[in-house]
């Protein structure tokens, strides 16, 4: 995720940077990480940390959790609540967030991508 390595699209026909032009309120940000080489992993989470102390205090922030795949698998996911893509869009773009990229081990692969809620009749509430 180093400021001079892009985002990897999640979905390769809808990237981040086109998720981020369309106005939803809330929304879920989910960044699937991928850290190729295992001795990075203290150094992401390291990153992780200074990153999201500036995440979190961003306005339109509400919640975040940090999860990792179980066994062996070198992949963690982020899930973050927003109110809005505009909150979103100024939190990445913000010059002390984007400072800390760089500290990100060249063998992590960030994939961001933009939900919301599905309302599912008698299962899900949107």
């Amino acid at each position: 995720m180093a400021a001079a390595k892009p985002f990897e699209p999640l979905d390769e026909r809808f990237p981040f940077g086109r998720q981020l032009g369309i106005e939803a309120a809330p929304l879920v940000l989910i960044n699937l990480f991928t850290v190729v080489d295992p001795a990075d992993e203290a150094g992401f989470l390291d990153a992780f940390k200074a990153a999201a102390e500036v995440i979190t205090k961003a306005p339109g922030f509400i919640s975040m959790q940090l999860h990792r795949a179980i066994g062996d698998s070198p992949t963690y996911l982020n899930y973050v609540v927003w109110e809005s893509t505009e909150a979103v869009r100024t939190a990445f773009t913000d010059p002390e967030f984007l400072a800390k990229l760089p500290a990100y081990p060249s063998s992590v692969v960030a994939k961001p991508h933009l939900f919301q809620k599905v309302a599912v009749p008698g299962f899900c509430v949107a």
